[in-house]
């Protein structure tokens, strides 16, 4: 029995993916980079299309059963199904990649990217290396008005922050779902307990978009926040981080 065209180009477009896998996996034991395969993939679809389309007789030969499926009043019960199952299944496959995942990704990712001497924020060159938080003192000289400021930078923070990183500031608000990666979880230990307050300052203020280009591609989702936030709210607001989560944060070793 003669093999329809349509279904020839399909089974060749499976057997290839399942070779790549199958030698990536069980041959050779390595982890394929879903970007690589998608790249193989796009040039064995195109040769596969140019080898079935070469000629008129083939191209109409390959369109067939889709032009039948299309055309054909008899199977207006099939088409119908297909034209469900279609769009449901990308659906699906689409949810599916773009599922965010709580798993360390397979390729290397600093979550904590060294901060530059220098950089431009609120309209001014800043030395982060020497930049500390202008409310920090009155931790101790004031504690009054240093709850009082925790307190505003709370707000600031729910009124702005918590949709991602979460009113218990554990990564998991109501929009944390759809970033990919997820916001970072600041009760962790290894987050902001591990960072000066001037880190923290360089990456609200600068955002994704302020990350060094020398460690490019990043993968951040955060917002350039000097767009929104006054200096005054983003010290507040790290205050209110520190200060929720218990953690103090660190400071420069003094030479």
């Amino acid at each position: 029995m003669k093999i329809p065209r349509l279904l020839q180009a399909v089974l060749v477009l499976v057997g290839t993916y399942l070779g790549f896998i199958v030698v990536f996996d069980i041959l050779l034991d390595a982890v394929i980079p879903s970007s690589l395969l998608t790249m193989y993939m796009f040039f064995v679809t195109a040769g596969v299309f140019m080898t079935f389309t070469y000629d008129e007789d083939r191209t109409r030969e390959l369109v067939a059963p889709i032009k039948a499926l299309v055309e054909d009043p008899s199977k207006r019960v099939l088409r119908n199904a297909v034209f469900v199952v279609v769009p449901v299944a990308a659906g699906i496959v689409t949810y599916a990649q773009m599922l965010p995942s709580f798993d360390a990704p397979v390729e290397l990712r600093s979550i904590h990217p060294a901060p530059p001497t220098t950089a431009e924020i609120f309209g001014r060159r800043i030395n982060l290396m020497k930049l500390e938080n202008p409310y920090r003192g009155f931790e101790t000289e004031e504690p009054k008005k240093f709850r009082k400021l925790v307190a505003e930078g709370g707000k600031v923070y729910i009124r702005n922050c918590q949709y991602c990183h979460g009113d218990k500031l554990d990564g998991k608000g109501p929009y944390a779902q759809a970033l990919n990666p997820v916001p970072l979880n600041f009760q962790d230990v290894g987050t902001i307990a591990q960072l000066q307050e001037s880190y923290l300052f360089w990456r609200i203020t600068t955002g994704g978009p302020g990350l060094p280009k020398e460690g490019a591609p990043w993968i951040s989702s955060m917002p350039v926040w000097q767009k929104f936030l006054t200096e005054d709210e983003v010290w507040k607001v790290i205050l209110y981080l520190y200060d929720y989560t218990g953690h103090r944060p660190r400071s420069w070793e003094q030479g």
